[in-house]
């Protein structure tokens, strides 16, 4: 029986958090009476610290072509499991056992010397991957040329930007052969072409090399239409793993944290470009309340708020895009017509009727794009904020006789029937 090329078994990592407990206000004087008594004690900067446990308890086996999708929220243990199978973090407790040659991106800079030109960079890391020169002069015009950055391949790498930086270090890690590849969110960085050739290419060597890929993203359908299988992390541990659909709808069911609301501020990455700037948007029931879960026999909103930046002869048209969990688009609807806007900030609302859409997760993408010197898309957030049809199976008008469990297909509208007898 063939082994798993990567078995985990009992992994734990704990952290030491420590933290001055904090202090009332006092006058210079007394802080410094305070402190000569404490220095007398022996008390001085003393801290308090406590153990967070990033990983408890995890264990998992993934085979030999396996491609695995990784989702969780924000501080769930994602990007220290991958630390960890990277060799890049020692575990606190547990094993890990990988059989190959493993090829990591995880954040922008990882394994890049910054004073390193790109071309020393990729034969640096072909090195430390243990392959001969031979091996890497034989891949090279093709990392190259899949990175994009033939103009700026002898210019040190400390002066790339975030997304030159992503395309070499990603074209790096999966051209140079691993058995193993493994994947962050990081590749959200890159814009949305280059994003769908990395994911062509993870699929291409899973399917057609036979390697192994571990991704994690928050792209629940880029999750679904690559990785077969899915590990739902929550607090440290595996809450789900089999079937990735399964495991996101869980994921999505069960989150209180559903980001059925998303805003930019200054402090974020600007989206948008010199004429309009995204600003938010939102999911509303139909009381107007923020919500992820919306009854399948109300009315609900997708909402979204935006800057126009300056005066233009631009007809802004807002367009919302809809996605199941398994990336199949519902449909993509704007306004029909728009008028020049002047400077100034304005939401657009989508009114999406009652027993329309069928029960399960959906994701949304929000763009404004204009036609006046050929078709601009000024931004585009794919699937930025999601929500969650719920049936309650019963008191429902949009449930059809003979069906107990969920209808078949993506949307269920009540739609228009006359009987007419014939004769």
């Amino acid at each position: 029986m063939t082994q798993p090329v990567i078995q985990v078994k009992d992994l734990s990592k704990c952290y030491q958090i420590r933290s001055t407990t904090p202090k009332p206000y006092h006058s210079l004087r007394e802080d410094l009476v305070d402190g000569f008594k404490g220095l007398l004690r022996g008390e001085w900067g003393q801290s308090q610290s406590e153990d967070f446990w990033a990983l408890k308890d995890v264990s998992f086996d993934v085979n030999q072509g396996e491609v695995v999708g990784i989702i969780g929220r924000n501080g769930a243990g994602k990007s220290t499991l991958l630390k960890i199978l990277s060799r890049i973090v020692r575990p606190t407790s547990g094993e890990v056992v990988i059989r190959g040659r493993v090829g990591s991106l995880l954040e922008v800079g990882t394994g890049f010397h910054p004073e390193l030109t790109g071309r020393e960079n990729i034969f640096m890391n072909g090195a430390i991957l243990g392959m001969k020169r031979a091996e890497i002069v034989r891949k090279f015009d093709e990392i190259v040329a899949f990175a994009e950055v033939e103009k700026f391949l002898d210019t040190p790498v400390k002066f790339y930007s975030s997304g030159m930086y992503v395309r070499l270090a990603f074209a790096v890690a999966a051209h140079l052969e691993p058995e193993i590849l493994i994947v962050d969110e990081v590749l959200a960085v890159g814009d949305a072409a280059f994003q769908k050739k990395c994911l062509g290419k993870m699929n291409e060597v899973s399917q057609k090399e036979g390697k192994t890929v571990l991704f994690v993203s928050h792209s629940m359908p880029t999750i679904t239409s690559l990785c077969p299988k899915c590990i739902l992390l929550n607090k440290g541990k595996i809450k789900q793993l089999g079937d990735s659909s399964k495991v996101i709808m869980e994921y999505y069911t069960t989150s209180q944290n559903s980001p059925a609301s998303i805003e930019f501020n200054e402090h974020d990455r600007r989206v948008g470009d010199e004429y309009v700037q995204f600003m938010s948007g939102q999911v509303k029931n139909n009381m107007g309340e923020i919500t992820p879960e919306i009854l399948i026999s109300e009315n609900f909103k997708i909402l979204m708020t935006y800057k126009i930046l300056q005066d233009s002869q631009y007809r802004f048209i807002p367009n919302f895009h809809f996605y199941t969990v398994d990336g199949v688009c519902v449909l993509v609807t704007s306004v029909e017509h728009s008028n020049v806007l002047s400077a100034g900030e304005y939401i657009s609302e989508c009114n999406v009727p009652k027993d329309f859409l069928n029960e399960g997760a959906y994701f949304v993408g929000l763009a404004i794009s204009s036609f006046e010197s050929g078709t601009r898309v000024h931004f585009f957030e794919q699937n930025i904020i999601s929500f969650n049809i719920k049936d309650p199976l019963e008191g429902s008008v949009g449930r059809q006789h003979g069906y107990i469990g969920r209808v078949p297909g993506v949307i269920r509208p009540q739609l228009k029937w006359d009987l007419i007898k014939s004769s």
